[in-house]
């Protein structure tokens, strides 16, 4: 893919600000548009996607709830975890959308890797996995041929609103961050690694 993909960054920002603005951007676009990957942190915010069933939601409280045009079940965003939206037009890299979902989870494999972190993908739920345990949730929309949403890692955040749905729809699931496996690394020193692995495997090999 091409190396000249620009990095857009919304600090902490409102999820469906965010989705709007990747809406408008995928609409917009034409053959000449360069991607982007986009990097934000979200306030406290359940998605359900377009897979999505409310019974998987078991204690939504106070925490808003959005239903969303992504692929996938329900998850949870909250401060301390990275979410990067790659915008990516799949028919001019000649690419589809498993390629995609495949290089942007074995972007996180690279990172963890370099943090001494043992992980994987699971076949039957997308995502990257540490014994286990869900460190990474991934979830995509294509549409005009180009894909919006992405891929949420979690550095150091507040884990129990995941207790409060079944993650990705799977009951019991267990769901990690970078702090309770003992890796000292900021938020920060996070969003920039990660984004060099994944712009590493947007990029031509």
């Amino acid at each position: 893919m091409s190396d000249a993909i620009a990095i857009r960054d919304w600090g902490r920002c409102d999820y469906a600000r965010v989705w709007a603005a990747m809406k408008a951007f995928t609409d917009e676009r034409d053959t000449d548009t360069a991607d982007e990957l986009w990097r934000v942190e979200h306030p406290a915010v359940f998605t359900l996607g377009q897979a999505g069933r409310a019974e998987h939601v078991l204690d939504r409280g106070d925490t808003p709830l959005v239903q969303t045009d992504r692929g996938g079940q329900v998850t949870y965003h909250g401060p301390g975890q990275i979410v990067l939206y790659p915008l990516i037009d799949l028919r001019r890299q000649r690419i589809g959308a498993r390629e995609l979902v495949t290089r942007l989870e074995q972007s996180v494999v690279d990172w963890l890797a370099r943090q001494g972190i043992d992980s994987a993908p699971r076949a039957d739920a997308p995502g990257v996995y540490v014994d286990g345990a869900k460190i990474a949730a991934l979830g995509l929309r294509i549409r005009r041929g180009c894909s919006y949403h992405g891929l949420a890692v979690n550095i150091a955040m507040d884990l129990a609103p995941f207790n409060r749905i079944n993650p990705c729809g799977h009951a019991g699931m267990a769901v990690t961050d970078l702090a309770t496996l003992g890796v000292d690394c900021t938020v920060a020193q996070a969003r920039e690694g990660l984004t060099r692995a994944v712009v590493a495997r947007l990029s031509p090999v």
